[in-house]
């Protein structure tokens, strides 16, 4: 083969097997001290009370050349972090997450959608309590860039409506909202 051909065909085979790696999908492992589950709820229409889960991992597959991704989320509900003893106790309890039997909650999608090259929302299962229901989370913000590390990381806000009647915590309906805000926050990197 002539010196000339073979130089550019090695660099097109370089250039092609380069955006082959490039476009291939991204798993991220969340960062522990970025990456929490919160939610808030009405108070007897007095205050709005939020609340976190202390212990979450996650992770998310991204593909932004095929405008793809998936998110694992797994929660310790013992974890949950109301901001009061007491009341960290009492969410515990079997009236609510009822912890002793069901340690774990999680969100698993089934799709993300894009608008152009940024995710706006996520479709996917929550279990609480045993009991699995579709949600589907707004993404409010999204990033996807070098961390401090200067390791290739994402970052996204996502919110959703849930009942918690749904995942049998009714108790205080309707003094205390059945509605409940959730937020899942995630910091995560590649390896």
């Amino acid at each position: 083969m002539h010196p000339l051909k073979l130089a550019a065909t090695a660099s097109f085979m370089s250039v092609a097997l380069a955006t082959a790696a490039f476009a291939a999908p991204t798993t991220y492992t969340s960062d522990a001290n970025h990456t929490f589950v919160r939610f808030s709820y009405s108070h007897l229409g007095f205050s709005t009370q939020e609340s976190r889960f202390n212990k979450v991992n996650a992770t998310v597959t991204y593909d932004p050349a095929a405008n793809k991704a998936s998110v694992d989320v797994n929660i310790d509900t013992k974890s949950v972090d109301t901001g009061s003893d007491l009341f960290n106790g009492h969410i515990q309890g079997p009236d609510y997450l009822d912890t002793a039997q069901f340690a774990t909650a999680t969100f698993k999608s089934t799709s993300v959608k894009f608008d152009g090259d940024k995710p706006v929302s996520i479709e996917g299962n929550l279990t609480v309590k045993g009991v699995t229901k579709p949600v589907t989370l707004t993404i409010t913000s999204f990033k996807h860039a070098p961390n401090m590390q200067k390791k290739d990381a994402i970052g996204a806000d996502a919110t959703a409506k849930i009942k918690r009647s749904d995942f049998n915590m009714s108790k205080a309906v309707p003094l205390v909202s059945d509605e409940v805000t959730l937020e899942i926050v995630i910091e995560a990197a590649a390896p």
